[in-house]
């Protein structure tokens, strides 16, 4: 794709061509997502459970690794968009090794501290020992993830959508295939339980990885120009990190105030989060559009554009989300049964995905600014958006709601978004009342 393609090409056009590949890889990412608690609750509901308090920790690795792919993706559109194809060059040359020592700290850290962790959430030994089981393979065993991640966003930030799709097409295949022949122990293969839903998940990463390897690998440039990128890099990427890794937090905060209910509540809110990922598509692939775009734009001194990419891709956000507003509010149970056959789980899950489902509208903007921000190099204002969400509002709403009992728990997810795309459109307000400076980015 040339890249002048995003400066001249228009917004819509650009979106619809760079997001529908996107989209498909995310689709088959979460049918995994589904697969994979699909046959795990077939083979015990505590591991549902354990999946479900595992999660924060991997959407930590995902930040971490996201986080700096986005950095390297930011970076690259920006020098593409002023004519320094050789700095682009050098900053994804830099993303292998820095995917190398995250998975390297990550793997030690996760794997001496995981048995604390699982006993923070639950007193269920059976529980426990699933969580560490399924927390070391999928935490240690996580380079593919880590590589992945940081060629994808090499690929995408030179306009190339196809090769991180099929990487994420095939990953999620061979995820999918392997789910139901590991965890009980079809064809041969050893009957490993949760363990064997963990290995699907590395050695989908891996098949992953090294699709996108060609194209994504590049020449690891002088270390003299190390420390300036490296700073670049997180200077872009921080907020993405920091918007990611706070869902960590304050998901294991909703955790620890679900289970003063009960193990099943907390099932719950991890099958919100299975079935979420079909209806954040549209979402997700948007905001990986419009990084490169925005930045890109921004770069050039195309402001005008720069707006009317946030606009587009709030608007086909929330025409798409609707889909997830109407399953949501029309058929939880369900949903729920995909999973699970509790009685109390159903009965806890209609409530709550009823009223999630109202937040859906205003989450698509509550996100999108951040990331709209963050493209520019506005680092500040994409972290406070962040910080509002998940530090000031997430966890404290949750527990306020909380008191009130179990059904009004399930309130802090409209509020949140509400207030949050509220803070959002204010920053936006203030943004273009401002003159733009040439760039701010150097």
């Amino acid at each position: 794709m040339n890249n002048d393609f995003f400066g001249t090409e228009k917004i819509s056009k650009i979106l619809l061509k760079m997001a529908p590949p996107v989209m498909l890889a995310q689709l088959i990412q979460a049918l995994y997502n589904v697969v994979d608690s699909f046959f795990v609750g077939r083979y015990s509901e505590s591991g549902l459970t354990a999946l479900s308090i595992i999660y924060p920790i991997q959407l930590l690795m995902i930040a971490l690794a996201v986080g700096t792919g986005v950095g390297i993706n930011t970076e690259m559109a920006y020098n593409l968009g002023i004519g320094r194809k050789r700095r682009s060059d050098e900053t994804a040359g830099i993303g292998t090794p820095l995917a190398l020592l995250m998975w390297v700290i990550f793997a030690v850290v996760c794997f001496f501290l995981m048995p604390a962790y699982a006993r923070m959430n639950t007193s269920s030994e059976e529980v426990i020992t699933m969580v560490v089981l399924y927390g070391r393979i999928v935490c240690v065993l996580s380079i593919g993830l880590f590589l992945e991640s940081v060629w994808t966003k090499v690929h995408q930030a030179e306009g190339n959508m196809r090769t991180p799709m099929i990487a994420q097409i095939i990953g999620a295949i061979v995820n999918i295939a392997l789910d139901p022949l590991l965890i009980f122990g079809l064809c041969g293969l050893p009957k490993m339980g949760i363990g064997g839903a963990a290995t699907a998940t590395v050695v989908g990463q891996i098949a992953a990885a090294l699709i996108v390897m060609k194209g994504g690998f590049r020449k690891i440039p002088a270390l003299v120009v190390f420390p300036h990128q490296i700073k670049r890099i997180y200077k872009l990427g921080i907020p993405n990190i920091l918007m990611q890794a706070a869902y960590t937090f304050y998901i294991f905060g909703l955790n620890l105030i679900l289970a003063t209910f009960s193990d099943q509540a907390v099932t719950v809110l991890g099958l919100y989060y299975k079935w979420q990922a079909f209806f954040f598509i549209p979402l997700g692939a948007m905001q990986t559009c419009i990084v490169p775009v925005v930045s890109y734009n921004y770069a050039a001194g195309k402001y005008e554009r720069c707006k009317k990419t946030l606009m587009v891709a709030i608007i086909f956000g929330i025409a798409l989300m609707m889909i997830g507003v109407v399953l949501f509010e029309t058929i939880p149970g369900p949903m729920l049964h995909v999973f699970s056959h509790d009685p109390k789980v159903i009965s806890i899950g209609e409530v709550a995905f009823r009223f999630i489902g109202i937040s859906f509208i205003p989450l698509v903007s509550s996100l999108t600014f951040p990331v709209f921000f963050q493209a520019l190099g506005h680092a500040v204002k994409s972290s406070i958006l962040t910080i509002i969400r998940t530090v000031f509002l997430f966890i404290p709403l949750a527990y306020l709601f909380s008191r009130f009992g179990l059904n009004y728990f399930w309130l802090t997810f409209p509020v949140t978004d509400s207030i949050t795309t509220l803070a959002g459109y204010l920053f936006y307000r203030q943004f273009v009342k401002k003159t733009m400076p040439k760039t701010i980015m150097e």
